[in-house]
């Protein structure tokens, strides 16, 4: 209790943190005498040597020494006598063997292996964490919330970390040890969660998840059915193989959880409107043809709807002065990093303030949040490619950065920690440190942006939708194009509808207008755009990820030749998954716990399953619920039988061939 480590029910082995004393009891055959040696030993691997600190071995005799570990005998007591322990707040991190060393005989106990872990309670530790509300939630709340969706609708997903459940703090010194790292450096808690952001993926090392982004997950499990990390890090142990599928809230739920057990302060975060920017230029161009359609095959640079990565607390005697506190880490293999899928531990001072060239990947994870989008139109001119500049974007990329709240279920906006606010000469200086390194750095050229000036026609576009788009209905939009000025123009105007996956892959091209207007003495043009539910139900039923709509527009005024673009995203609405339980329950006493779902849309829902997961409580279940025809309510009911007091929280998922999750959660206190 002492240690904060006993919350690691499943564990019957010693758990400590570094930097704090334990007792050990020994009881020995006879009393034990002034001149009788006794050395207590820890030992790691299976050839454990004192020259590369594989072996401490410390004499109850030898006093005090604060920098190294120390036994010493704090009390008497006939035959027992009981010995305080101390590690270094540096000792390295892993899973050390006891055993007790007298003048003739080594004596091991039982259970003789003893979990060292890092101290975000001790001052000395490099991981301290000076509030204590703030230890509560990112050291020891094992669930929260990952949000996912769009900027224009922030969903927060449920998510069990798990880090106290069976067998996953032996997972996470199982990839300790596959990490090779030496164990002098395992006290360093940068060279740690660097090697653990390589090893949540499977890329290099056979590492825990094996990440895919096809929309098939035939032989796996699709990452929106997954509802938290325990069941994969189980899984992972037992079997030793990557862990089919993940995707970046995937990965950055399990790490959080690795980190958490190993005693590293963890967060989820996500960074709405994230830039890939495969060329180091801090641009990510986008490519539209004719019709205004996004055209994938020109480019590997991306913005994603959304991506999930981490955030650790610790600080940097690597780096100079200042850059201590949140560290951006990332498990999810999009970049070669020293030749392995890692990225981080990345200071958020350092992206913030554009010094890019801070250890890890700071490039990266600073272009992630601040790359300019530059938007081009290809024609086609007597048969030749022509490409047309349509506009720069400065303030597009890295919204709404989100993570839980601590101690309350809300999403807390964490952007100003990352970046400056947008267009302020404090963010335009971060991007241009950021470019004069990228380019003293013989990488591709980077440019910081000019904004266009304003247009001479007064001209502004908009979409108009429905405020809530029920997957199985019609799309009905209205391109409105709006005359401020006294002119009368002439537009060339095309408007596209796109069904894209979160990472901006185009799965399917629903639609598009192509339309000349003239707007004189009209100072509003409506144009409709209307898809009917076939066109995109067949291409949401056959990919097994969450789809969103992307609706672009290209206006051409013809007597300035100014371009203009505009784009919406519009994701698809669900009916609720409602969890009902009492407020309160008794240890080891049944109770009910019921999980509704009416179908309200039009369309029926083919193969649906309940994916659900109680901490505490059950370990993941999924129940079969067949099709759902329009209109059916489904009941399931589970018996449950808590096995440990506190809060304790249930999560619910229903996936189906056409929804493909809809979460429910609901908490309930467990009293003794």
């Amino acid at each position: 209790r002492l240690h904060h480590t006993e919350e690691y029910h499943e564990n019957n082995s010693l758990i400590v943190r570094r930097g704090q004393v334990f007792q050990l009891k020994l009881t020995f055959d006879r009393e034990l005498k002034d001149n009788d040696k006794v050395v207590v030993q820890l030992s790691v691997g299976e050839k454990p040597m004192k020259s590369n600190k594989t072996l401490l071995s410390m004499d109850l005799r030898s006093g005090q020494d604060s920098q190294w570990w120390c036994a010493n005998i704090s009390n008497t007591s006939e035959k027992e006598c009981l010995v305080a322990v101390t590690s270094p707040a540096d000792a390295a991190v892993g899973k050390y063997f006891l055993s007790v060393k007298t003048a003739r005989h080594i004596y091991n106990p039982g259970n003789k292996v003893v979990y060292v872990l890092f101290n975000p309670w001790c001052e000395a530790d490099t991981v301290f964490m000076p509030n204590d509300t703030e230890r509560l939630e990112y050291v020891l709340s094992d669930t929260g919330s990952i949000y996912v969706g769009s900027v224009q609708n922030i969903v927060g997903r449920p998510w069990n970390f798990g880090q106290f459940e069976e067998d996953v703090l032996d997972s996470c010194m199982y990839l300790l040890d596959k990490s090779k790292l030496k164990q002098k450096v395992r006290k360093d808690p940068v060279i740690v969660s660097r090697a653990m952001s390589a090893l949540v993926n499977s890329n290099d090392e056979s590492g825990v998840l094996f990440g895919n982004w096809s929309g098939t997950y035939t032989g796996g499990t699709s990452p929106v059915a997954w509802t938290g990390s325990a069941p994969i890090l189980q899984k992972y142990y037992k079997t030793k193989k990557p862990i089919r599928f993940g995707q970046c809230w995937v990965f950055s739920g399990v790490l959080t959880t690795v980190m958490r057990c190993l005693g590293i302060p963890a967060r989820s975060v996500t960074n709405f409107a994230s830039a890939h920017d495969t060329e180091e230029n801090l641009k990510v161009d986008i490519y539209m043809n004719e019709k205004g359609e996004k055209l994938d095959d020109m480019t590997s640079d991306s913005v994603w709807n959304f991506h999930v990565w981490n955030d650790v607390w610790m600080k940097r005697p690597d780096l100079p002065q200042g850059f201590d506190g949140w560290q951006a880490l990332d498990a999810t293999p999009q970049e070669i990093s020293q030749g392995v899928y890692q990225c981080g531990p990345c200071p958020l001072k350092a992206i913030r303030s554009g010094e890019v060239y801070l250890l890890y990947d700071s490039k990266f994870v600073f272009a992630e949040v601040n790359a300019d989008r530059v938007f081009w139109q290809v024609k086609n001119v007597n048969g030749k490619q022509k490409l047309v500049k349509l506009r720069e974007e400065i303030k597009t990329i890295g919204k709404n950065i989100s993570t839980k709240a601590v101690g309350k279920n809300t999403r807390e906006d964490i952007t100003a920690q990352y970046k400056f606010p947008e267009g302020s000469p404090e963010e335009r200086k971060a991007v241009e440190k950021a470019c004069s390194y990228l380019n003293s750095s013989n990488l591709a050229v980077c440019e910081s942006t000019t904004p266009l000036p304003p247009l001479q026609a007064g001209i502004q576009l908009d979409v108009e939708s429905e405020k809530v788009l029920w997957l199985g209905n019609p799309i009905n939009l209205n391109i409105i194009v709006q005359n401020s000025s006294a002119g009368a123009w002439t537009i060339n105007l095309v408007a596209s509808c796109q069904l894209q996956s979160y990472t901006s892959k185009v799965k399917a091209n629903l639609g598009s207008i192509k339309q000349t207007v003239q707007t004189e003495g009209k100072p509003v043009i409506q144009l409709p755009l209307n898809i009917a539910a076939d066109a995109y139900m067949k291409t949401v039923t056959s990919v097994a990820d969450e789809l969103l709509i992307k609706v672009n527009i290209i206006a051409e005024i013809q007597e300035t030749n100014e371009k203009l673009t505009d784009e919406l995203t519009l994701t698809f609405q669900y009916p609720p998954l409602k969890v009902e339980m009492p407020e309160t329950a008794k240890i080891n006493e049944d109770f009910t716990c019921s999980f509704i779902f009416k179908n309200t849309l039009s369309i029926p829902l083919e193969e649906c399953k309940l994916h659900v997961e109680g901490l505490g409580i059950f370990k993941m279940e999924t129940i079969d619920q067949g099709d759902i025809m329009p209109g059916r309510i489904i009941k399931s009911q589970i018996i449950c039988a808590p096995n440990r007091t506190g809060e304790k929280k249930i999560v619910a998922k229903l996936t189906s061939n056409q929804v493909k999750g809809i979460s429910g959660e609901k908490m309930i206190t467990i009293t003794a």
